[in-house]
Parts: structure tokens; sequence; C-alpha cells
């Protein structure tokens, strides 16, 4: 796991695919402000939860000239069924190889039935209009990544 970022941190570039099958870099989004989460699978509870709950803030985000980015190492397909299944409003990102989450220090390692594995760390960033940091959490319960970002957005 790379070292944790800090706020004020410049935001690691990225390439990716989104789930329209459209590639997308971090610095497209120059000019807004872009929650960044990380999340570890499509359609669990856990992630459903904090997925609607974007959903249901999208509006007031968007208009904090803000948009949401979520990351996981599902594929498009995954992602695809994910978002049409729950109506989000947002992009989610195919990180299969974990590079971005390895670049944002999420990628570590977990422990669930008393077997240690690698996965993602849900965790979010709050990236200026210049690409730089300006909130970290790291280990984020579901049910607080969106009051939480709307906190930074003000």
């Amino acid at each position: 796991m790379a070292d944790k970022l800090q706020i004020g941190d410049a935001a690691p570039d990225f390439t990716a695919t989104t789930d329209a099958e459209q590639t997308v870099k971090l610095s497209d989004y120059h000019g807004k402000r872009v929650v960044l989460y990380f999340y570890p699978k499509d359609d669990t509870p856990g992630c459903t939860t904090q997925a609607c709950n974007f959903r249901d803030n999208y509006v007031e985000i968007a208009e904090k000239n803000a948009v949401v980015l979520g990351v996981s190492p599902d594929n498009v397909k995954s992602h695809q069924k994910f978002k049409t299944k729950f109506d989000l409003p947002f992009t989610l990102l195919v990180d299969e190889d974990h590079a971005i989450a390895e670049a944002y220090g999420v990628w570590g390692e977990k422990s669930m039935y008393g077997k240690t594995y690698m996965g993602i760390i849900r965790s979010q960033f709050v990236i200026d209009e210049n690409g730089k940091i300006t909130d970290t959490q790291y280990n984020i319960s579901p049910k607080d990544s969106t009051p939480e970002a709307l906190k930074v957005l003000v």
C-alpha cells in the first residue's frame, strides 16, 4: 500500500475506463471539484448504501461544481448492471488491476472470517478545481461518505 495522501497533495492523475466504455483521465475534470470514492464491490450492501446516498444527493453535489466518480475493481459489465439497477447518475471507473487504488493508498490488507486478503479500503477524496486534495477519508463508513463529502463542498 502506498503512503496515505494528505490534504494539499496533488491528486495522482490516472487513466481509466468508465461504465460507458469511455477512457477518462482525472485531469479531464480540471476546473471542477471531484469526489473520488473507492468501494470494494458492486451491488453489495455497504457499497449500495454508499452509492445510493451519493445518488440521492447528486443534485446538491453538482450545484457545488462537483462530480462524483466511484472506483472499484469490478469490470465494465458489472458497473453497467450496478449503475442501471440503482439509477446512479455518476460515473463508475474500472480499476481491475487496482492501479488507481494503489496510487491513492487504498489497496491493502483486509480480513474477514479469519482470512486475510488484499482489497479496496473504502475511502474517498475531495479534489479541488486545480487537482489538489482538499479532504481525505480513509476507512469511511458507507453511510458517512456523502455527508463528509458535502461538509467539504461548501
